[in-house]
């Protein structure tokens, strides 16, 4: 296929997910096999809450980002074995919260197993999967040197963003926010962040970061975004951002909203699409500092002007 185009490009087929026995010697294996011929590695993920465990649930984004440190280091491995300048990177192409449907689905194929067009793996979204959701593209975007492709699964009904009903609405499900605002406004270059945080631990994660962000300038438009999430289930934090970086240009906000305050399994339906959505908040910005306050159990994105 590449003798007839030398653009396109391949994936290797990676593990399924973290827990294959497999892992991650199935990558080094067929990488020393492989490794000149492919562009990317593919990587899978799903989360789920089945203990009800809130604060141990947002901190599976360690789980994540060990994954991704392991398939990196996979690669690199390889590459330094074959002596080798190419640079294989990552393809995300299946991540999401997938656990709310998985018992019903259970009941209705063995139940009913002949129906036509049956509604399954139609995940109802809650506020602390919209938390999660947004702390994975945080990730995602932290890791954007090597995650080339990421693909959340699925757009349309089946564990997705947007729902539809039969002759009626399509309508907004809470996940949809975090993923409509990074991808609005988290395109240009991923910054390096250093962060300081507060830590805690859960019930099977420790030294977990209160608070997790990301930042991506768009020198085209001019415009420099800002996602955070606090993950506490107790505290606010205080949120001081350094812009002095752009110091010399003109900065103001343009845009700064949240979505906090909500039950961690208030969800939307038909009837109402924003019940669980972002609303403005507030922040000052002084001498290339903005300084705001992140609620507990919040989404935060924060757009400023920069030119």
């Amino acid at each position: 296929m590449k003798y007839m185009d030398d653009s396109l490009e391949f994936v290797l087929c990676g593990s399924s997910n973290v827990d294959m026995e497999t892992f991650p010697e199935w990558e080094r294996i067929t990488l020393e096999e492989a490794y000149d011929y492919v562009d990317y590695v593919s990587l899978h993920q799903y989360y789920g809450n089945q203990a009800g465990d809130t604060a141990d649930f947002l901190a599976k984004t360690m789980d994540l980002e060990r994954f991704i440190h392991t398939i990196e280091c996979t690669i690199d491995y390889v590459r330094a074995v074959k002596r080798s300048k190419k640079q294989v990177n990552l393809s995300f192409d299946e991540w999401n919260v997938w656990y709310h449907s998985n018992a019903e689905d259970d009941r209705k194929m063995a139940e009913e197993p002949w129906r036509f067009a049956p509604h399954l793996l139609e995940d109802h979204y809650t506020f602390e999967d919209a938390l999660l959701v947004g702390l994975i593209l945080i990730t995602f975007l932290k890791h954007a040197d090597r995650i080339r492709i990421a693909c959340l699964a699925q757009l349309v009904n089946v564990i997705a963003p947007v729902m539809t009903e039969t002759d009626g609405p399509a309508w907004r499900q809470t996940i949809f926010y975090p993923f409509m605002q990074a991808s609005k406004y988290g395109r240009g270059t991923a910054l390096y962040c250093p962060l300081v945080s507060t830590k805690h631990d859960t019930s099977t994660h420790e030294d977990v970061t209160d608070v997790d962000a990301a930042a991506v300038y768009n020198e085209e438009k001019g415009d420099l975004a800002v996602f955070a999430v606090n993950r506490s289930t107790k505290e606010d934090a205080e949120f001081t951002l350094d812009l002095r970086s752009f110091m010399g240009k003109e900065l103001r906000v343009i845009e700064h909203t949240e979505m906090a305050g909500f039950d961690t399994g208030a969800v939307n339906s038909a009837c109402d699409d924003k019940a669980v959505s972002p609303k403005n908040a507030e922040g000052t910005l002084a001498d290339g500092v903005y300084r705001t306050n992140l609620s507990r159990l919040s989404w935060n994105c924060m757009v400023f002007r920069v030119g």
